[in-house]
């Protein structure tokens, strides 16, 4: 709390009085502790109000006073004039709380008492480096490097609020190897800074963005605009959390900076810049916004809401999401009393750890500015907070409402004031408690009792207190309200954060709500804990979770396609190709299904797939097995025929042999295409294509083997053929044989290097697993058609040219006519078979089995059985006789 304006102030010893200790010996040691505090700056003064500055550890000889208060009382309050932040008082309540409790506890230190100072630093380079300079020389007057009183010692410094200010009294505590504890911020520290030596009060902060990432995440709010302080902390928060975001899907719509407030004539440049900000803010898509700023500057935010007057600004207010810092506190200044806070509603602000006190709100109680003598604050604080004016200090003749002592703390705003402690007053009151039980370590130390002089009683010497140190880094305690408090190996507190959910009422009031914590020692993906149910969010978003997104989500079903020019968070959404699906929301691609599986039509699901093959129990299936039984049956009716009438002259004229080898080896064939119904095995995939090729190739040689029988037989007709030696069984046994033979080499050398093996396709047909047969050789397989396609091309090309031939019994048109068909058959068959899956292409080599078979069966045998059994007349031999007219 900064209690001047503009005008700098001696020394403040608070409450001396009640710190004093007393010794065996007569000597006495006080604890000055040093503690920041940062104001908010007002835009209608022309100074900068600075920090106070409590602390320090001191040593002391001699008793001390009785009577020892405040070295000074602050300056009479104009009305109306500005003094500094009212809710900042409530750190030196939690100073002085904390050495109060210490002091009577004769656990702690039963032999020494606690004192301390409070320094205004104004927020300014040149009198933070003088006010430190005045607690090492321990005197109203600054000697440099020269300790005036030689009873007063510091040991110790709590300091300071915001960074900057820590950094400045770090360079010179550290050349007196003297600790400092800070409760705000850590220093910005670069490569030119040197070691300097200094205790965080406050997480890490890279614990606080990873806590907000997580929190980013949770709500998935991946549209975000982030807002900082226009200094070296919000640079360097930015280049921090830049990497988190774009790591882990966040995006931000924009990085503005609020304008630093230092020159007042530039006030035209600030609306421009504010007007800015606003139409980012609330003209965006970004609804929730990432505040990164300095203790003060909350009042921003209730700027930012008076800006909609300007003549730029377009945009209307809306609702957002504010995620805040734990730099940051809740408080106001005087003047800015009747200002609105809705825009601060439902806002979710990352705060230190604290546990509420109960001791601490009956000690705030019991204040009074008229009772309290020792305390030299209360005063202003009371002044400001409850907008009155003490008798003694009116300085015109204007009416004021006057301070009677009546007034109740717990009727203050929440932003002047706070019965319980807050995270920063809370960090104070630890930091106290840290560097009593360190003193108490080193009063206890072997190095104490080593300066023990004979008759004089214990005495701590100065050149021992920079092994305070060691002591604070390894200092483990449980405070009054029961938490433990120590330091990891870089001298930062061991602890979380706390996610406190602000809710801002009509009159000016607010309440935080605790929704969540970020544990320190939880694992990376499991820091963050938060209760939605409990959450108030802006009235804007009707109790509903707010969406801060660029692009609506990209449902299952469908994937996200990045919009060139735009951040990765802005995208279309397009659906799944064909076979990949997405089963969540937002996926970045498409993804296909494990090898069972295959996409419903939606694509938004995997479902498994069905085991295909062809099989006896289905329409198709049975229908090709009956067709193949009734062709076989047809066959043996035919071969029963032939044989019943195998001495008549239609049966003998053709050569009998060779008619019922084609009739035997059809019938296998219509028999073969059994093998290709049923579940895939071992032993049918080997015979399936093999017994095919063979059985073919011999009805098809037979065939061959009439066409030039036929054409023998009529050239050795002639007189002086010598075609007559060809005639008979010898060389239609030559072409079965020699024709067949070929075949079973192509069958076997098959076999022997690529047989063809039980297999399973995941892939041709979406939705099914297909049990099939490998075909072990490709190559191989279409060398057995195509040389079963050879030798039907020859038996047509032959029965073609004999098929004029005079003879009554001449087969040759008839064999002309089905291999006409057999060949068209066949040559149907290799484009339905690529262009067919599944158990489709077993189903079109079954038909094209059966329909080449009952081509040659019907074209070649049909006329034959038709004269055999219903013109039995025309079966004699006159027939084979032709008359020419």
């Amino acid at each position: 709390m900064d209690h001047v304006s503009g005008v700098g102030q001696k020394p403040i010893d608070l409450g001396e009085s009640e710190l004093q200790w007393d010794s065996t010996s007569g000597d006495d040691w006080d604890l000055l502790l040093c503690s920041i505090f940062h104001p908010y700056p007002p835009y209608h003064k022309y100074h900068h109000p600075g920090d106070l500055m409590v602390g320090g550890i001191a040593s002391q000889l001699g008793p001390v006073s009785e009577d020892v208060t405040f070295a000074e009382h602050p300056p009479p309050v104009l009305p109306g004039q500005f003094i500094g932040v009212p809710k900042n008082y409530q750190h030196i309540l939690a100073l002085a709380f904390a050495v109060k409790e210490i002091n009577e506890n004769p656990q702690i230190l039963p032999n020494l008492t606690l004192g301390f100072q409070i320094y205004d630093s104004y927020d300014n380079a040149q009198r933070t480096y003088q006010a430190t300079m005045l607690l090492l020389s321990a005197t109203e007057r600054l000697v440099p490097n020269y300790l005036c009183n030689i009873q007063n010692n510091v040991i110790s410094v709590i300091g300071g609020l915001d960074a900057q200010i820590s950094l400045h009294v770090a360079t010179i505590l550290d050349i007196y190897k003297i600790p400092q504890l800070i409760y705000g911020s850590a220093p910005l520290m670069n490569d030119k800074t040197p070691g300097l030596s200094f205790y965080q009060m406050v997480p890490p902060e890279a614990l606080q963005h990873a806590g907000i990432v997580s929190l980013l995440l949770h709500f998935r709010w991946t549209w975000i605009g982030i807002l900082t302080m226009d200094n070296d902390q919000g640079e360097k928060f930015v280049q921090m959390v830049i990497p988190l975001f774009s790591k882990r899907g966040i995006c931000y719509s924009f990085i503005q900076q609020f304008p630093k407030v230092t020159d007042f004539t530039r006030l035209d440049g600030m609306l421009q810049q504010g007007a800015k900000i606003y139409e980012d803010v609330m003209g965006g898509k970004a609804n929730a916004l990432v505040y990164n700023g300095e203790s003060f500057a909350m009042g921003n935010l209730l700027w930012l809401q008076y800006i909609q007057n300007v003549e730029e600004v377009r945009s209307k207010p809306k609702g957002i999401v504010w995620i805040m810092t734990a730099q940051m506190e809740f408080s106001l200044i005087p003047f800015q009393r009747a200002w609105d806070i809705k825009i601060i509603d439902g806002a979710l602000s990352f705060t230190v750890h604290s546990t509420a006190l109960p001791e601490f709100r009956s000690f705030a109680e019991k204040l009074n500015p008229f009772i309290a003598k020792e305390d030299g604050f209360i005063r202003q604080f009371w002044q400001e907070a409850f907008d009155c004016v003490f008798p003694d200090t009116i300085m015109s003749d204007v009416d004021e409402t006057l301070c009677n002592g009546k007034e109740n703390l717990g009727s203050l705003p929440g932003t002047f004031f706070e019965m319980d402690m807050t995270g920063h007053s809370y960090s104070i009151y630890n930091a106290v408690y840290a560097i009593a039980h360190a003193l108490h370590a080193l009063s206890s130390s072997r190095n104490t009792e080593r300066s023990v002089k004979d008759g004089v009683g214990r005495k701590i010497h100065s050149q021992d207190f920079w092994q305070l140190h060691y002591f604070l880094r390894s200092v483990a305690f449980n405070n009054g309200a029961g938490e433990q408090i120590s330091f990891d190996q870089n001298g930062i507190i061991a602890a979380g954060f706390d996610i406190i959910n602000l809710i801002a009422f009509p009159n000016k009031s607010f309440l935080h709500v605790k929704v969540g914590n970020v544990d320190h020692s939880a694992p990376p993906d499991r820091i963050l804990t938060i209760n939605n149910d409990i959450i108030t969010w802006h009235s804007w978003f009707n109790q509903a979770i707010p969406a801060s997104v660029c692009s609506e989500s990209c449902y299952p079903g469908f994937s996200k396609q990045v919009k060139e020019g735009e951040p990765f968070c802005c995208y279309d959404c397009i659906p799944c190709p064909e076979g990949r699906i997405s089963a969540k929301n937002d996926r970045n691609e498409c993804s296909r299904c494990k090898d069972k599986y295959y996409p419903n039509k939606k694509r938004n699901v995997c479902i498994p797939k069905s085991i295909s093959f062809l099989s006896y129990e289905e329409p198709l299936g049975i229908s090709l097995a009956c067709l193949a039984h009734s062709f076989s049956l047809t066959t043996v009716l035919v071969l029963g025929a032939f044989l019943r009438h195998h001495n008549t002259p239609i049966v003998v004229a053709n050569n009998r042999d060779l008619t019922y080898i084609l009739l035997i080896s059809l019938l296998l064939c219509f028999l073969s295409a059994l093998l290709f119904i049923g579940q895939p095995g071992k032993l049918t995939c080997l015979l399936r294509q093999t017994t095919f090729g063979m059985v073919f190739s011999v009805a098809v040689s037979s065939v061959m083997a009439k066409t030039i029988t036929v054409v023998v037989a009529f050239m050795a007709t002639k007189p002086g053929s010598r075609m007559r030696k060809w005639v008979g069984k010898k060389l239609t046994n030559c072409i079965i044989v020699s024709c067949s033979l070929i075949q079973a080499v192509i069958c076997t050398l098959w076999l022997t290097m690529a047989p063809p093996f039980p297999d399973v396709d995941m892939t041709s047909v979406t939705e099914e697993i297909i049990l099939q047969c490998n075909e072990g050789s490709v190559t191989m397989f279409y060398c057995v058609l195509g040389y079963m396609g050879l030798l039907a091309l020859i038996s047509f090309t032959t029965a073609f040219l004999a098929r004029k031939l005079p003879d009554s019994f001449n087969e040759a048109k008839f064999i002309t006519f089905s291999m006409l068909v057999f060949c068209s058959v066949w040559s149907s068959f290799v484009p339905a078979y690529l262009s067919s899956k599944g158990k489709y292409i077993v189903a079109v080599e079954i038909f094209s089995i059966l329909a080449s078979g009952a081509g040659l069966l019907g074209c070649i045998f049909f006329p034959k059985c038709y004269i055999i059994l219903f013109w039995p007349e025309l079966n004699n031999r006159e027939q084979l006789i032709r008359r020419k007219d």
